[in-house]
């Protein structure tokens, strides 16, 4: 019961009778414009969170290493 190829064919020509070639491809364009320009920002907002992700790491390490020199101080005395 779902849809034939025949019926979608009906329909795509349905919609280039009313819209007309040139206006389906810039729809297309501009589609991919759009599409182009998520994964941009995508891409932006990716590095920034690996650098605060290293700088909390390096901030941890720090920190790690300075209660490991205490216990050492503390077995001494």
């Amino acid at each position: 019961m779902g849809i034939s190829p025949i019926q979608l064919l009906i329909v795509l020509i349905i919609v280039v009778a009313i819209f007309g070639t040139k206006k389906l491809g810039n729809v297309g364009a501009d589609l991919g414009q759009a599409i182009k320009g998520f994964k941009n920002a995508m891409k932006d907002e990716e590095k920034p969170a690996d650098k605060l992700e290293h700088q909390k790491t390096d901030a941890a390490d720090t920190r790690i290493i300075e209660g490991e020199a205490r216990r050492e101080e503390e077995k001494t005395k």
